[in-house]
């Protein structure tokens, strides 16, 4: 019995289609769950309905994590750029006059 290129399986593939397929039942599940718990509250509006059903990914936030500070930059675009002294490079600051008429 000759082997062919068909013959191979391609684990990886095969793979990343299982967890794609899994993901894809999880969110099913999760917002079909939506739909029932908006039901069962009785929604006023089909807008209420959908938002309820579109924000059914998030979780609540725990009472440690409200007041847990983020050590995240206030801008984090805002690149540091450094001179050749590897000294940062002040930002200019403006000062606002507003306009005299």
């Amino acid at each position: 019995m000759a082997s062919s290129q068909r013959d191979v399986i391609d684990f990886s593939a095969l793979e990343k289609d299982l967890r794609a397929g899994v993901e894809a039942e999880r969110k099913y599940q999760r917002e079909n769950d939506a739909k029932l718990r908006a039901v069962q509250q009785g929604v006023g509006s089909y807008q209420q309905f959908r938002d309820l059903v579109l924000t059914s990914h998030l979780t609540p936030l725990h009472k440690n994590e409200k007041n847990a500070r983020k050590q995240a930059p206030w801008n984090p675009l805002v690149a540091r750029v450094t001179n050749n002294a590897n000294t940062p490079v002040p930002q200019e600051q403006h000062t606002y006059t507003p306009d005299q008429q």
